[in-house]
């Protein structure tokens, strides 16, 4: 079931902060009530789409901070491994220079929370635990609001990267229907006509585009 329009489940977990402290009790709690959070998930560490992905993240990460959101990403991996990763040169294939908050999802349980676990736990016949899928996260993406309730999420499989621009335009939409009560229409960015939630503002705005 889509988490949109719920609370965003919570969680505390180890995380790397700013490339190179570890910080065990990691929670998004700490942002209720003053930022936005762009909360993402990859498969793993050292693998190939990833990389690109943190990397883009951080690229943009002054454009999002500049709307007062925090980007946290997650994934199945160790702290150790996040934070090896998070010190490796990029012509290592590491990600050095990466400084939002990698959380360390080892139990799985947060991915499963979020519902983006590419698998189930499940019993044998003999009554043992196995696990069946890839024990791994999707490219699981969630906005997430100042009270935090999640506003917006796409799940991508594993050989789709996602689109970084795309969720700096999610969070302007979110901001501007916050700061105007207007809707954003189909292919909405910043700077361009919204409309009111009334029949008229919608003929008009459909008259003239």
């Amino acid at each position: 079931m889509s988490l949109v329009g719920k609370k965003a489940p919570a969680f505390v977990a180890p995380a790397v902060v700013n490339g190179t402290e570890i910080v065990e009790d990691f929670s998004l709690d700490q942002f209720i009530g003053k930022n936005y959070v762009v909360f993402f998930f990859y498969s793993l560490d050292f693998s190939f789409v990833c990389p690109t992905e943190l990397l883009a993240f951080q690229e943009l990460l002054p454009e999002f901070q500049k709307r007062g959101c925090q980007i946290v990403g997650c994934s199945v991996d160790s702290k150790y491994s996040h934070f090896a990763w998070l010190n490796m040169p990029k012509n290592k294939g590491g990600i050095e220079g990466v400084k939002y908050p990698v959380v360390a999802d080892l139990s799985k349980t947060i991915a499963s929370n979020y519902g983006i676990l590419a698998g189930d736990f499940s019993y044998t016949e003999d009554g043992l635990l196995d696990f069946q899928g890839d024990a791994q996260a999707f490219r699981g993406t969630f906005l997430i609001d100042k009270e935090g309730v999640v506003r917006h999420c796409v799940i991508n499989d594993f050989p789709l990267g996602r689109n970084i621009h795309e969720t700096l335009r999610m969070v302007d939409a979110l901001i501007h229907n916050e700061k105007f009560g207007e809707v954003c229409p189909a292919n909405w960015n910043e700077g361009m006509d919204a409309m009111k939630e009334t029949a008229e503002s919608v003929a008009g705005y459909l008259s003239t585009h």
